[in-house]
């Protein structure tokens, strides 16, 4: 394996993490309450927790993920012609249908599909071609063009209901919340489930001395500081049920010891303890695999594909009858090039696939219109659906949130991937 970084220079010099850091700026309140209380990230004040009836999980696959390794189109012939180092066997393909099959690394995710509890997207993207990791991840994020406001989907769509917890909506596995999540809801965002404490004493006296101390001095602070505050103080302490779940996970449930893993596992514990997280959002990236994507035998796509069936399959195993409650969608910010490049990888792209998993989905089916790459051998995938729509199936389905208010100003068209879409 080359010793040189897989991905580009913009990727690896403008992670996810760094550029929310700007786009948080308005947010300098609670990104202080933040450095003051703790790796937890919170705004404005709120009403206490309830339960979820409903859970969607988003995995966003950082990077711009190649989904014609993850679902590849083995009755299109460009794709072997155009990829004849890195393409996936036709025969090593698994639950094939006449055009698609997954990658054999996804086996873990097989039982669910043939249970009809996974499904897939192909051609799915953004309605005009963005090829800057940086601005895509925005658009795809604040999923509303042409729009000034920065305000994401998934805040948009908890925000249907005012005045709530921010634990209605955590991004598990980082302390800054993705795009996505960001806007007037209150939101919490922790690397994991123990990083959700007060900082300094460690012993409980102490600790509640501590927190006497704090309700004082911001009890009634004025302004976004004070809210910030006191909304951080409560975080941390309706947020211990979640702590308070066992960290072993259930059902004989194997997580990968990568970051995904654990990230998905403190989401099925958040889940578990029902704090009236609506929303949970995590990362797994890069993705950005401009070298050394690699074959069957090693490479990139290879570890990573691995990675992500197996971390999806154990994170519906741990939740056993709860995930009949959970609907798990993966994004990208764009796909990659139909040809393989001289360095067996591939570069930035378009049209992309969509994974759908858990509640309500009308799985065991590939959907999506197929463009066909002829004339498009040294150049990108087409995109045929506007990933919105996915989505949208998602936000009507489970939580019968408004298009209007999720998705502004957009028409969707309907997928069907959904049951009652």
């Amino acid at each position: 394996m080359t010793d040189q970084p897989t991905c580009c220079d913009e990727f690896a010099g403008a992670s996810r993490r760094g550029f929310l850091r700007g786009a948080l700026g308005a947010a300098a309140g609670a990104a202080a309450v933040s450095a003051t209380f703790g790796d937890v990230f919170t705004s404005t004040a709120y009403a206490a927790t309830g339960t979820a009836e409903s859970v969607m999980v988003v995995l966003s696959l950082r990077g711009a993920v190649d989904g014609m390794s993850l679902v590849v189109p083995h009755a299109d012939p460009v794709y072997y012609s155009a990829r004849p180092r890195i393409a996936v066997p036709s025969e090593k393909l698994l639950v094939k249908d006449g055009m698609f099959g997954l990658h054999p690394n996804l086996a873990p995710l097989v039982p669910m599909w043939k249970a009809g509890k996974l499904a897939a997207v192909q051609a799915t993207g953004l309605h005009a071609p963005n090829r800057s990791h940086f601005s895509a991840m925005e658009e795809v994020e604040d999923a509303d063009a042409g729009s000034s406001a920065r305000v994401g989907w998934l805040n948009r769509m908890i925000g249907r209901d005012t005045g709530r917890s921010p634990l209605q909506a955590i991004q598990m596995g980082d302390g800054v919340p993705p795009a996505s999540l960001y806007g007037p809801e209150a939101v919490l965002a922790t690397r994991d489930v123990n990083s959700v404490q007060l900082r300094g004493a460690s012993d409980p006296d102490g600790r509640r001395g501590r927190v006497a101390s704090l309700n004082t001095t911001w009890g009634n602070a004025p302004g976004p500081l004070g809210k910030g505050a006191r909304s951080a103080l409560q975080v941390v302490k309706d947020f211990k049920p979640v702590q308070a779940t066992s960290a072993k996970p259930q059902n004989g449930a194997n997580y990968p010891t990568e970051d995904i893993g654990d990230a998905l596992a403190g989401a099925a514990r958040a889940i578990r303890a029902d704090v009236g997280a609506e929303v949970i959002t995590v990362d797994y990236g890069s993705w950005d695999m401009h070298m050394n994507l690699g074959d069957l035998a090693s490479g990139e796509m290879r570890t990573m594909s691995s990675v992500l069936g197996q971390a999806m399959a154990a994170f519906f195993t741990d939740l056993g009858p709860l995930g009949d409650k959970v609907t798990l969608v993966t994004i990208s910010e764009f796909g990659r090039r139909v040809k393989e490049n001289a360095n067996r990888g591939l570069d930035h792209g378009y049209g992309n696939v969509m994974f759908l998993a858990g509640a309500g989905v009308k799985g065991g089916k590939f959907y999506g219109q197929w463009p066909g790459l002829e004339g498009n051998t040294d150049s990108d995938l087409l995109v045929t659906t506007d990933y919105r729509s996915v989505l949208n199936e998602v936000a009507r389905s489970r939580f019968n949130a408004s298009t209007a208010q999720v998705f502004p100003g957009f028409q969707p068209e309907r997928i069907g991937v959904m049951a009652g879409q």
